[in-house]
């Protein structure tokens, strides 16, 4: 009798495990979509430590950061208080000179790398826009994406102060772009102008690309687009990227129509989503696209490479392993080292070139 009850309950044991091993494997349905039970997924190997460090850094202040668009004021004191001290950080690692300026009613701060720049950049200047979400972003924001750049780049950076929501609807900032960029054409040949931004910034430096081709102004000599793309927010990484940094996984995608500044836009307008418009997209200088292989907008940059590349345009795609949405904002990483240096010589390599090219097909 004591051999069979052991032996049934060690085959009812059995069986137990092996249900609940069946529970706990992923599944997918006919559309596609895997649910999968609590999983463990190691930081990157390929990562440095500095970022491992950074990487739990990053999950703490995730919990204290304002939920979007619910108290603009707090959010806006918040991350100002985080790339503010982002800003003093990169000062002292790369020494700069920043001035107020304006561009007609665009505010402005100009970044140039202490001792001046470089002689082969005295015609030349970026135009940095700003990430934050179409939210924040602006003063401090600006400096964390200018001063590695003009410092290591050795050239003039403009990071300017565009209009956001939920005080300003699109297509205010494209219009700030377009003022600013107006301006800086009284100095400098349209191929010698560089523009770049991150997140919010990347997008609008997309949507700035295909707004100045309505207003038939010369296209800049050179963009770049960073943990942002061409399309929508959408894609492997819109689920998979908030999963990898400890965040609770979104249901579905969060569209960028879905932010306050774009209210009353038409999505399928390629002002506001340019991958939408192959003939835009043609039109498009040399994009250098940059992202993390744990950013929530990774799949939306990879798809914008794909388009851009199906287009005809120009393309440098550089993904980082490991690392997460703007984590070049933090200077001591070795992987914002590296990300700096390529965008230094992605438009010390590409300013000046456009207009030579084109003045050579006709």
């Amino acid at each position: 009798m004591n051999f069979l009850r052991t032996t049934f309950l060690l085959c009812a044991g059995f069986f137990a495990i092996a249900a609940q091993a069946q529970e706990s494997a992923p599944r997918i349905d006919p559309a596609g979509t895997v649910t999968a039970p609590a999983a463990r997924f190691p930081f990157s190997v390929f990562a440095s430590k500095e970022a491992l460090t950074r990487f739990g850094q990053i999950f703490e202040e995730g919990k204290a950061s304002p939920p979007l668009g619910q108290d603009i004021q707090a959010s806006r004191a918040f991350y100002d208080k985080i790339n503010s001290d982002r800003a003093e950080r990169m000062k002292k690692l790369y020494p700069v000179e920043i001035a107020a300026q304006k561009f007609g009613v665009v505010g402005a701060d100009v970044v140039t790398p202490k001792g001046g720049v470089d002689k082969r950049n005295a015609q030349r200047v970026l135009i940095n826009l700003h990430g934050g979400a179409f939210l924040w972003g602006a003063g401090s924001g600006g400096l964390v994406e200018a001063i590695p750049i003009a410092s290591v780049g050795k050239i003039k950076v403009v990071t300017i102060d565009y209009r956001q929501g939920p005080e300003h609807v699109f297509p205010a900032a494209s219009e700030d772009v377009e003022k600013v960029y107006r301006e800086l054409l009284k100095t400098y040949k349209p191929q010698n102008i560089g523009i770049y931004g991150c997140s919010a910034g990347g997008a609008l430096t997309a949507e700035a690309a295909a707004w100045l081709q309505t207003k038939n102004l010369p296209a800049p000599g050179a963009i770049g687009i960073f943990c942002a793309g061409v399309v929508d927010l959408n894609g492997d990484s819109a689920y998979t990227g908030h999963l990898l940094m400890g965040e609770k996984v979104p249901e579905q995608a969060f569209p960028l129509t879905a932010l306050p500044y774009f209210k009353g836009a038409d999505p399928a307008s390629p002002l506001v989503l340019p991958g939408l418009s192959g003939a835009v997209l043609a039109k498009f200088p040399p994009t250098l696209l940059i992202s993390g292989s744990r950013d929530f907008s990774m799949s939306a940059t990879l798809r914008s490479n794909e388009l851009l590349t199906e287009a005809g345009a120009a393309t440098e795609l550089h993904v980082w392993e490991g690392m997460w949405h703007s984590f070049f904002s933090d200077p001591e990483l070795p992987e914002s080292k590296a990300m700096y240096a390529v965008v230094a010589r992605f438009f010390d390599r590409e300013l000046g070139r456009v207009r030579a090219a084109a003045n050579k097909e006709h």
